[in-house]
């Protein structure tokens, strides 16, 4: 047995640490072979085993038969003796406290099983049996009743598969290599995430000094080490490590004290399982002053809860998995009986330990009902790991069900990468589901702008998509700036025919019709962002954008100065009007407007935009932009302008209403701040092809702003209301 056990024992070091749920089918209704659907059978070949069993006849086991067995390992007691060797595995006993909760998780399992197998649905002429035995929380006994699980396997034939592990406990970030753990699954998450939360505790509490112990296994040594990395990243620094072995000498004990008082770190990260840290605490209770931050491991066990540990650990904080209600779990616990039966010893020693007595099987005394105790066997309202142990044993059944239902298949692997979610029950479902696989052990990343198939099979080019003409959101924003170049186009016919008129020279003809020429260059911009992006269009787009909106502010700046000046000036020639007459109007809007101009220049000269592939969501063509804050930059100088605008209009909202253009500016500034404070958020969020039809959006709804409230009130007057449409209207207050 030595021979066949030492080539399990290297990688299964990494496994015996945790409980582990074991799928194996055996023989165990005297048929000769079982079938599992076309082309898988097993078969009892109990003579051709190349190893004896492991001493099976003097493990203890709570075993009930059955078609398909599900081995279970759970740590009852604490803690095995150490051996030098493993020669000598048959003289292993646990010798030290009884678990109650752990018991829990054992006939939780069981009781996963009875209702899986009243459940005529699931896995109808089937029947579930478990073979659950004893870890002790150590790696020996967890070896040895490991190996004893695998004596019972039968040869398979005309097919190969690995066997299955599914862990209610296991949650060491090493154990989440395919290539060296294929057939190992979980219904916990790694500690990758649990080691994220913990760092962000401690940082978020302030501590930037603490120390750290682990245990020689990999569970704490890859725990710590990523804790180490993260928690200096975010600035701590780690005082001191202390490795606690296997079987601590008082020597060593004694040193580790002397560790923990001589440091001036008050806070303790502890990444450990509660079996290896009963013996440490236990000496270090006279230790205080010390902040004790727990693994999930043993934050809420049992073991560790009681008052002789209380003064050391009262005040410990950590995570732990969030706890649940199985409906009729406590019913089925609260019925548990002991019974002189074999294979009930587990049920036994549960029954002894917890009411303190010597069984003799006699009728059960009235002070010995399960409902009157108060232990972790019988808290049930909000169970954790319980919880893991039930869904394990139904991600084998569901997964059983699949595989009966379906033919032979090549051997497969999960290509899963980590989720921070715990594996749901419907999860487990979806990754055994009876699918074609390639036949393949390793997993190929496409190349990129290649997307993998449905069957995950083949790399198929993925589909570039783009704001184009023929979708129905180009197709609207397309017609509604047509609408808007038309509608500029008509206002701008009506203002030069009646351009002789005194409300358009009042309002400064030869500015209003550059204005509308700003306006029809903004309208038509919005129409190089639709299509597909171009090295031109890039290039093009944010600086004719940019540049006619400029120029559209710079026209309302100036009319807005013209308003104030002529409503302030004493008579029609006064010097202040005459200071800021024709040409300084037309130099203002140059000096206004230069600015963005040389702004748009050197952003596209020193860092152009270009026509990119983005992979994030799907493969969206957008224009890249290796500077961003150019286009930051191109929007502040259009809020600056916009700015003085209303701040100028609104010095202005009083004067006679004969002739108001600031009122009219006024609202068309506000429906612009409206317009533009909400396109950055909308901006910011929107994925893929929809960022440049928010962009678009606001252009237009922007222009068609201004266009309304400068333009049409004019146009009503000139059209439909000739009679104001004269001089004594337009100069009431200088006819006084």
């Amino acid at each position: 047995m030595i021979e066949c056990s030492s080539r399990v024992l290297i990688s299964f070091s990494l496994l015996v640490q945790f409980s582990i749920i074991l799928l194996f089918p055996v023989m165990s209704d005297g048929k000769s072979n079982y079938t599992l659907g076309p082309g898988l059978r097993f078969e009892d070949v109990a003579a051709n085993r190349s190893c004896d069993a492991l001493l099976d006849s003097e493990l203890l086991a709570l075993q009930s038969e059955g078609h398909i067995i599900i081995g279970g390992l759970f740590p009852l007691h604490y803690v095995a003796p150490q051996l030098d060797s493993i020669s000598i595995l048959k003289q292993m006993t646990c010798v030290f406290s009884f678990d109650f909760r752990a018991f829990r998780w054992m006939m939780t399992m069981v009781f996963a099983v009875e209702e899986i197998n009243r459940d005529q649905t699931l896995l109808p002429g089937l029947k579930l049996g478990y073979r659950i035995m004893d870890s002790c929380d150590h790696v020996h006994t967890s070896l040895r009743a490991f190996l004893s699980l695998l004596s019972q396997m039968p040869k398979m034939q005309k097919a190969k598969f690995q066997r299955s592990i599914v862990s209610y406990f296991a949650t060491c970030t090493c154990l989440t290599d395919k290539q060296m753990y294929p057939s190992f699954l979980r219904t916990v998450p790694s500690d990758l995430f649990q080691v994220r939360g913990l760092v962000q505790l401690v940082t978020f509490m302030g501590w930037r000094w603490v120390g750290t112990i682990g245990t020689t296994d990999d569970y704490s040594q890859y725990g710590i080490q990523a804790f180490t990395r993260q928690f200096r990243e975010h600035g701590g620094c780690v005082a001191f490590h202390i490795t606690l072995p296997k079987s601590p000498s008082v020597a060593q004990i004694v040193s580790m004290m002397d560790r923990l008082q001589s440091s001036t770190a008050r806070v303790v990260v502890v990444f450990a399982n509660e079996g290896e840290l009963v013996t440490l605490f236990s000496e270090v209770k006279n230790v205080s002053g010390i902040q004790w931050v727990a693994s999930e491991a043993w934050v809420t066990a049992s073991l560790l809860t009681s008052a002789h540990f209380q003064p050391l650990l009262e005040g410990t904080v950590g995570f732990s998995f969030p706890g649940v209600f199985i409906p009729k779990l406590n019913d089925f616990l609260l019925s548990v009986r002991p019974s002189p039966r074999p294979g009930m010893e587990f049920v036994n020693m549960f029954w002894e330990e917890l009411f303190d007595c010597k069984l003799n099987y006699d009728p059960l005394k009235d002070d010995e009902d399960l409902s009157d105790t108060d232990s972790g066997y019988t808290d049930v309202s909000q169970v954790r790991i319980s919880y893991n142990v039930y869904k394990a044993v139904y991600a084998i059944s569901y997964a059983l069900h699949r595989l009966l239902k379906c033919d032979v298949i090549p051997q497969f692997r999960s290509c899963n990468r980590e989720s921070p979610l715990l594996f749901s029950l419907k999860t487990m479902t979806l990754l055994l589901a009876c699918v074609f696989c390639a036949g393949s052990t390793e997993c190929t990343k496409c190349p990129e702008y290649y997307w993998p198939d449905k069957e995950k099979v083949t790399c198929m080019a993925g589909v570039e998509e783009f704001l184009s003409y023929s979708d129905s959101m180009g197709i609207i924003l397309v017609t509604l700036t047509l609408l808007g170049v038309s509608l500029t186009a008509v206002l701008t016919t009506v203002f030069h025919r009646f351009r002789s008129t005194p409300i358009v020279k009042a309002n400064n003809s030869e500015i209003s019709f550059l204005l509308l020429a700003s306006l029809k260059l903004c309208f038509l911009c919005s129409l190089v962002f639709i299509g597909q992006p171009s090295v031109w269009t890039c290039r093009v787009r944010q600086a004719a954008f940019g540049v006619s909106f400029v120029l559209c502010l710079s026209c309302l700046l100036v009319k807005t100065i013209v308003v104030l000046l002529a409503f302030k000036a004493n008579s029609p020639r006064s010097k202040t009007l005459r200071l800021f007459g024709p040409i300084q109007q037309r130099i203002l809007i140059l000096c206004t407007t230069a600015p963005q101009m040389c702004l748009c220049a050197g952003w596209l000269i020193a860092a152009p935009p270009f026509p990119f592939r983005n992979p994030d969501y799907q493969i969206v063509l957008e224009c890249k932009e290796p500077w961003p804050p150019g286009f930051y930059l191109v929007l502040g100088y259009i809020g600056l302008l916009a700015f003085f605008c209303l701040l100028l209009a609104f010095l202005g909202r009083k004067l006679p209403d004969t002739f108001n253009e600031a009122k009219l500016i006024s609202f068309s500034m506000l429906i612009f701040w409206a317009v533009w404070l909400s396109f950055i958020p909308a901006y910011v969020s929107s994925p893929g092809k929809f960022t440049v039809a928010v962009e678009i959006f606001a252009i237009l709804a922007s222009s068609f702003g201004l266009l309304v409230c400068i333009f049409v009130p004019k146009c009503y007057i000139i059209l439909l209301q000739p009679e104001r449409n004269v001089k004594k209207a337009m100069t009431g207050k200088f006819s006084k």
